[in-house]
């Protein structure tokens, strides 16, 4: 039957009950829905088992940061002793409120169409002093309910065990620079596989080690705090490591049986040479092996340990400083064997792209010691991409950094569990729907190049706390204002945009939602609608 009469069969069959011009509309809406998946079926599609989802982590959203028995987390102490760091001056006491609000979380991610919610569990919100000899009851039934109503709703749950929230009690004894910590982690992953592992079936250990370590330990960014680039740096890296293997050891050896899959979240930008010289290939090299290679070579290479080329860099600036030994602490054969191959699947966090050079201009340019003067290089982004922040839109560099993974590590299978875009304000959000097209389209280039990617999640669900940001970039799919008491949340264009993409399977780059509009369509008009859809889905 032609499009165009079936329409005209429901608007005769209606007219009484809806006005004219309300009719017109709702026609001219079934058409475009027509049209577009006319168009649909020209464009390439995900795969039936390719996952979507989106992401978030509990000291950004959570709140109720001393509600519900939770003890006090590094972040908490942070915003107490130094506020005027924070660049906006804001917190993490309240963010979006999802303690309280985890059925407006859930009813998003359905609104959504999202097969996956990458959260994090609070540290000191299940273990208050740090240490596994008090469990708090409050904090395992929070997140019993949230994971029992994202199954419910048919959304399985990736949970990160760590997300930077290290308990402060723990901080105060080293936190990441003591090798104590694998034992705390290890007993602290222990406490959620026995109560969350019958359902939970995804576990990501510790999110992005190389950006903890770095604006944590060398830089003094983020809590806790410490400026130490050339030395407590490796020692974060080095225990983070352990850390991981000691949590999959635990469950592969004790919680087999709840047939889970678990990995470490790893971020990498890309690296692209500066020109064609061997000095900028070489570079290029390095600058993967000490961000990716780092974390990604001692679990997913065949040999294990760090990338041989890390290892000698840095005993070589270490040697040029006067040191007696190399800044990078060894791992002995058994640390090598204990963390090698404890990884699932390679999950994988990626914002932006690089190109990296090496010349005579580098030998002076970074501090000593420093990782960046270890490696003696340094990186720019091209600035003719779109920009906003830190981050550059370049879609292209993330296929090629999961084509990179695929020949390096023996094509795993790839979660890629955040890639985002940084915005203000507003609704009409251009530059994130633009960067989700070009990515999700380097998405589909890699899978057809073979490489083994199963899920992507959208960096946030909605606004959160963004660390030393506050809340003067946002990142989320949905808005939040920090000052309504409900944090209602209202899609921006990209989350109407990920919605049909999710829905679809397809990436429409004509479709062009107005976050701004108001439905005038009463109750039995939108059951018309309905009635009128599923007509057209039969008859096409």
């Amino acid at each position: 039957m032609d499009p165009t009469g079936v329409i005209t069969i429901i608007g005769l069959a209606w007219r009484g009950l809806i006005c004219e011009n309300l009719l017109s509309a709702i026609q001219a809406d079934i058409l475009k829905n027509v049209a577009r998946n006319v168009t649909q079926k020209s464009l390439r599609k995900f795969p039936d088992d390719f996952l979507f989802g989106a992401a978030t982590s509990s000291y950004q959203i959570e709140g109720a940061w001393n509600d519900g028995g939770k003890g006090w987390s590094m972040w908490d102490h942070l915003v107490r002793t130094d506020p005027d760091h924070i660049i906006d001056g804001t917190n993490g006491d309240v963010a979006a409120n999802s303690y309280y609000f985890y059925e407006k979380d859930i009813a998003i991610l359905k609104e959504l169409g999202a097969n996956v919610y990458r959260f994090s569990v609070s540290w000191p919100r299940i273990l208050p002093f740090g240490r596994a000899d008090y469990i708090n009851p409050e904090g395992i039934a929070y997140y019993n309910t949230l994971i029992d109503r994202l199954l419910a709703n048919n959304i399985t749950p990736f949970l990160t065990i760590y997300h930077w929230e290290l308990p402060q009690n723990l901080n105060e004894q080293g936190g990441w620079l003591t090798e104590d910590i694998v034992d705390w982690f290890g007993d602290y992953a222990r406490v959620l596989f026995q109560n969350f592992g019958d359902r939970v079936k995804h576990w990501l250990t510790i999110n992005e080690p190389s950006v903890h370590c770095n604006l944590g330990y060398a830089i003094g960014l983020h809590a806790p705090r410490i400026k130490s680039p050339g030395v407590k740096y490796y020692e974060c890296g080095r225990h983070i490591l352990l850390a991981h293997a000691r949590a999959y050891h635990i469950y592969k050896n004790e919680f087999a049986h709840q047939g889970g899959k678990i990995g470490l979240a790893l971020d990498s930008e890309m690296s692209m040479p500066s020109s064609n010289s061997p000095e900028d290939i070489q570079a290029t090299e390095d600058c993967m092996m000490f961000h990716l290679g780092q974390f990604a070579h001692p679990i997913y290479s065949e040999t294990g340990n760090y990338p041989q080329r890390f290892i000698d860099l840095i005993a070589e600036a270490s040697a040029r400083q006067g040191l007696p030994e190399s800044r990078l602490r060894s791992f002995s054969q058994e640390q090598i064997d204990y963390i090698r191959g404890t990884g699932d699947f390679l999950s994988i966090n990626h914002y932006s792209s690089n190109y990296v050079y090496r010349n005579a201009s580098v030998v002076n340019m970074h501090e000593v010691p420093s990782l960046l003067d270890d490696a003696q290089l340094a990186f720019y982004k091209d600035p003719s991409w779109p920009s906003s922040f830190w981050i550059a839109t370049y879609g292209p560099g993330l296929h090629k950094l999961l084509v990179y993974i695929k020949n390096n590590y023996n094509n795993p299978i790839i979660y890629i569990t955040e890639n985002g875009f940084a915005s203000t304000t507003g609704l009409n959000d251009e530059g994130r729907v633009s960067y989700f097209r070009e990515y999700l389209t380097a998405v589909l280039d890699a899978i057809d190049d073979g490489v083994n990617v199963k899920l992507y999640c959208a960096w946030s669900l909605m606004d959160n706390f963004e660390w030393t940001f506050g809340y003067s970039i946002r990142f989320g799919l949905y808005e939040i204002d920090e000052n309504d008491p409900e944090k209602t949340r209202r899609p921006r264009k990209s989350a109407l945009v990920f919605k049909e993409i999710v829905r679809t399977r397809t990436i429409d780059m004509d479709y062009n939602p107005d976050p701004y509009a108001s439905s005038a369509i009463n109750k039995k008009t939108s059951i018309v609608l309905l009635a009128a859809i599923s007509l057209i889905k039969t008859v096409f």
